[in-house]
């Protein structure tokens, strides 16, 4: 079998030296926390559904503008340019510079350029920090930063899924915004935050892959049009 090769490593601000790696194996790409898996380019199926489902929910919105909380490889933010119309915006938000970096050189090509499109947006720094300084300013918030609604990645992010950072992601988002949340597993406590912080929410099931591998987890939580 063809060995995996580390092209690059790269540190994540606000850990204890916590680094993620990039590795190649012939036409197949992975990056990498320790031992655990985050990304692999020959799965993407979920995480295109974050942005597919999420897109089908805010309809034909024009002038649409979209926070995507994490690049990865870029399937995400290559779905949702590829689901939303011509004069939508869409803000990707990555923690790690090098992240962005890979993603307009080697894995340039997975994503189809996808960070080089006029209707996007690169911020290098944390998400929740957009999110925070935001007020309505989105129609959907794409967050896919973790491997669950837990910081994996960081403890820091656990306070994106926690009562006030539901709170802060409802104030971002227009009246029938979406907040989606990409998970690898089920939470029912996490669905029952969501509901106390005020949003109509749906659970959906995706394979990681295109109608194959692991069953991985979307909430869509929708802002209401009006009250809460």
């Amino acid at each position: 079998m063809t060995p995996w090769v580390v092209l690059d490593t790269a540190p994540i601000p606000g850990t204890d030296g916590e680094r993620l790696r990039l590795l190649q194996r012939g036409h197949e790409f992975s990056i990498q926390l320790g031992h655990n898996e985050l990304m692999n380019s020959r799965l993407s199926g979920s995480e295109e559904a974050l942005a597919t489902l999420s897109a089908a929910r805010i309809g034909g919105r024009a002038r649409a503008r979209v926070l995507v909380g994490g690049y990865g490889m870029g399937f995400t933010l290559r779905a949702g340019l590829d689901a939303l119309g011509p004069d939508a915006t869409l803000v990707v938000a990555e923690l790690v510079p090098a992240v962005l970096a890979w993603g307009r050189g080697p894995l340039a090509h997975i994503a189809k350029e996808a960070l080089s499109d006029p209707r996007v947006e690169a911020r290098e720094g944390d998400v929740a920090a957009l999110i925070r300084s935001a007020s309505g300013a989105y129609d959907a918030i794409l967050l896919d930063v973790d491997n669950g609604p837990d910081g994996l990645t960081r403890a820091g992010n656990d306070r994106l899924y926690e009562a006030a950072g539901l709170a802060a992601a409802r104030g971002a988002l227009r009246p029938g915004g979406v907040l989606a949340v990409w998970s690898a597993h089920p939470d029912e406590a996490f669905t029952q935050r969501l509901g106390r912080a005020g949003f109509a929410v749906e659970t959906v099931p995706v394979r990681a892959g295109r109608g194959r591998g692991a069953r991985h987890t979307i909430w869509l939580a929708t802002r209401p049009e009006r009250g809460r």
